[in-house]
């Protein structure tokens, strides 16, 4: 898919603040440092779309970007994130639940992992929890980049063994930095938005 001009729409805490065109949404969930800012800026071909920080936790708020009128990326705060206090916890999860909950229009979650590690438990909790939704899911084994490209798929497959070992959801890897994930990505995605 090649998005022409891809655009931030706006940052949201609650359900009136959310876009009400009803486009499909593409929503991306995943660990504070993982890489969701750097996925978008990838797929879309630009550098600053969607801010990448060097400190994990930075994105508070849910984030919309219209691509191109087709539809939305959604990128959810981070899990597991220190510096953020207690009470900045409870507030975030609870407004990242009640959009799981009342959006309409989720076509797709995308759960990205990092491909070096063994899913945690807090990994573990948001993977049941997505799949509980029965929402259509993929998940992408980010920073593919940190090891060797004749070991990404082994990693990928060990990953899917740990969290879905009836092999019934597509598992992916992804590099901000090698580019030859990116079509294969697009094609899963577009198959969902096209059904």
């Amino acid at each position: 898919m090649f998005i022409k001009n891809p655009e931030f729409k706006i940052s949201a805490v609650s359900p009136k603040q959310y876009p009400t065109d009803d486009l499909p949404q593409v929503v991306l969930v995943g660990k504070s440092n993982v890489g969701k800012s750097s996925f978008i800026n990838t797929l879309v071909n630009r550098k600053k779309l969607a801010r990448t920080s060097s400190e994990p936790g930075k994105t508070r708020q849910i984030n919309f970007y219209n691509m191109d009128d087709k539809f939305y990326f959604v990128d959810l705060p981070g899990y597991g994130y220190s510096k953020m206090s207690k009470q900045e916890q409870v507030r975030v999860g609870n407004f990242i639940e009640e959009y799981l909950q009342t959006s309409q229009n989720i076509a797709l979650i995308i759960f990205l992992i990092d491909i070096r590690h063994t899913p945690t438990q807090n990994d573990k909790l948001m993977y049941d929890y997505i799949f509980k939704t029965n929402l259509p899911c993929m998940v992408i084994a980010s920073k593919a980049d940190k090891i060797a490209v004749t070991k990404v798929n082994g990693y990928v497959e060990d990953l899917q063994k740990v969290l879905n070992p009836l092999h019934d959801l597509t598992f992916l890897p992804f590099s901000s930095e090698r580019k030859s994930y990116t079509e294969d990505v697009w094609e899963a995605i577009e198959k969902i938005l096209l059904k």
